[in-house]
């Protein structure tokens, strides 16, 4: 049966004729494949907003509501609900004149289903999204709904699931999502996948923080990723402070640890040194961790 879980995302209602040429310069994806609204347009689009140096300010999950191009346009922001505010404020201090109107929407709630056979029903709701996850086929689907509605409701034959084992889903399959695992400031797009993730266009011209994306991208060379990793034994729950280094054998830097739960976990790992025996110091001692290559990636990544 399909589960459904509570994500805790916050969505924002980005609203009218401008929407297009608006979002186009402040996200890394093509977002008139979405605005446009023809039969052809996906439902989902998943993008980083980045500050001027190209680092990530927050990732988003945008959904369209209008479903022709004859409507105006009108599309969700789905963000890490602790980056409400300053996903609001990027959007507001870039609004200008632009014809848009930029609101959060605290009564609609976000919701994961997986896995990822299409979720039986067609529930009703005005606003109702049921989409693929635009990520990665293996992250199942999304859904949308009015705060108080019952996601089983839609879901049919679905039952409700712990969070925590969306996200150990995730973090078995390497998939960042959120301000741990994606810090605000700090992470890099290509380092974080995002190309591997459908999240990026790179023939769609300017927006906020492309100049050193477009680099990178060009000069072929990404020496870091993030990258799934598991532990030789559970770990305690908030042991391992945020970016606590993960060392080689012989003590080397080989990357920093970004998020986990139990024996799971997601990190950003130089790729020259992932099959090698790698150290995480936690109280106590140290703990032996495996990175691993995930299997939705491109045959010829990591190499």
């Amino acid at each position: 049966a399909a589960r459904c879980f509570p994500l805790g995302r916050a969505l924002l209602r980005v609203r009218g004729a401008e929407v297009a040429p608006f979002l186009q310069g402040l996200l890394t994806n093509d977002v008139t494949r979405l605005a446009g609204g023809d039969a052809a347009a996906p439902r989902a689009l998943y993008a980083h907003a980045l500050n001027v140096q190209g680092r990530c300010l927050c990732d988003v999950i945008l959904y369209r509501l209008h479903r022709s191009a004859e409507e105006e346009p009108h599309v969700l922001l789905e963000c890490d609900g602790s980056a409400l505010g300053a996903a609001l404020q990027h959007l507001r201090r870039h609004k200008l004149r632009r014809k848009v109107e930029v609101a959060p929407c605290p009564e609609l709630a976000a919701w994961a289903v997986l896995p990822g056979a299409r979720p039986p029903g067609e529930g009703p709701g005005e606003g109702l999204v049921l989409a693929p996850d635009p990520r990665a086929a293996l992250m199942g689907w999304r859904l949308v709904l009015p705060e108080e509605a019952d996601p089983l409701g839609v879901v049919a034959g679905g039952r409700l699931g712990d969070v925590r084992d969306y996200h150990r889903h995730r973090y078995k399959q390497g998939i960042p999502e959120g301000v741990q695992d994606l810090p605000p400031g700090v992470a890099l797009p290509l380092e974080s996948n995002l190309a591997y993730m459908n999240g990026i266009s790179f023939t769609k011209g300017c927006y906020i923080g492309q100049e050193l994306t477009a680099r990178t991208h060009h000069m072929g060379v990404i020496r870091k990723r993030l990258l799934p990793i598991q532990f030789s034994a559970p770990l305690p729950s908030g042991s391992i402070p945020e970016g606590a280094e993960i060392l080689t054998e012989s003590g080397k830097s080989a990357g920093k640890f970004r998020a986990g739960d139990d024996e799971l976990g997601i990190a950003l790992l130089r790729l020259a040194h992932i099959n090698e025996p790698l150290y995480l110091n936690v109280p106590g001692g140290k703990v032996k961790l495996t990175a691993t290559i995930p299997e939705w990636w491109p045959k010829t990544a990591g190499k």
